[in-house]
């Protein structure tokens, strides 16, 4: 049986443990505190990004895509490792060029050895979006199929993906270029709480709330319209996490298998974009 090794990146907030546990290779992306340069998981925990991001009068964080070099590292690691091919799932390519990167490291690694097989999907998402694909794509691996039917499974199942998050403010999105200065202060001037999707690979704005527990119970709502197979909570250093897991599992029409529930906080290379407060969810709905 042939063995595909599954790679993704870091903007898929897989936590090391369970990266590790499915086998999955995990290509950093870079975080920046002023003049301090770290690789998001491996220099730097989420934990303690959280600190630093919070921490009175600190530098605003800046990320930078994961290189080429890394990701050639990362490919010719898994077929030295004895992967007959590799499946590499990105964050969006609309919202880093990550995935620019993981492409460019292919061409350059079947120019050398035109024989590999090396196949990269653009998973339309980020965080959890894109961790609940690679974490699928591991499944299929397992169960022996080939990596050009993971790669096709994978891009089709990104339609069933959807993500809301209520963030506290749309200033960290403005500030990280994901949204533009004039939506940001609208939000602001009216003291909203922004509820987020990612559509298409793009950010946008799907309603502003008036207060923090509107939001939550409305990305409740939004997140419950429809049968779903699993669940990732997100949060960003938010209050009572295990409440809104609780209540989201309890809306789900027709239940949800608990196996296929988790809660994650977002880590360096997407929360800084978000900003602290914030909660919301993946879901995959189910077909």
């Amino acid at each position: 049986m042939s063995r595909v090794a599954i790679l993704t990146d870091s903007a898929s907030d897989l936590p090391a443990a369970t990266a590790a546990a499915a086998g999955i290779a995990v290509v950093p992306l870079e975080v920046s505190f002023g003049e301090e340069h770290f690789s998001a998981g491996v220099d730097l925990t989420t934990e303690e990004f959280w600190k630093r991001m919070t921490a009175p009068d600190a530098p605003f964080p800046k990320t930078a895509a994961a290189s080429v070099g890394q990701f050639r590292a990362a490919y010719d690691k898994a077929f030295a490792d004895g992967a007959d091919a590799v499946v590499c799932i990105a964050i969006a390519g609309t919202l880093s060029g990550t995935l620019k990167s993981a492409t460019i490291a292919r061409d350059d690694l079947l120019a050398e050895q035109p024989g590999r097989e090396v196949l990269v999907v653009d998973s339309g998402s980020a965080s959890m979006g894109e961790g609940i694909l690679a974490l699928m794509a591991t499944e299929m691996a397992a169960a022996g199929r080939t990596a050009a039917e993971i790669a096709a499974s994978v891009d089709d199942r990104k339609s069933d993906l959807n993500l809301y998050i209520a963030l506290d403010t749309l200033e960290y999105l403005k500030r990280g270029g994901r949204i533009s200065g004039t939506k940001a202060a609208v939000g602001t001037l009216l003291s909203v709480k922004p509820i987020i999707t990612i559509r298409d690979g793009a950010v946008d704005t799907v309603e502003s709330v008036r207060t923090r527990s509107k939001a939550r119970v409305r990305v409740l709502e939004l997140l419950s319209e429809k049968p779903v197979e699993r669940i990732a909570v997100l949060h960003t250093i938010a209050e009572d996490v295990d409440g809104f897991r609780d209540e989201l599992v309890r809306r789900v029409p027709g239940g949800v298998d608990p196996a296929h529930v988790s809660i994650q906080p977002v880590g360096p290379s997407v929360g800084p974009h978000l900003g602290p407060g914030g909660i919301g969810a993946v879901v995959l709905y189910a077909r």
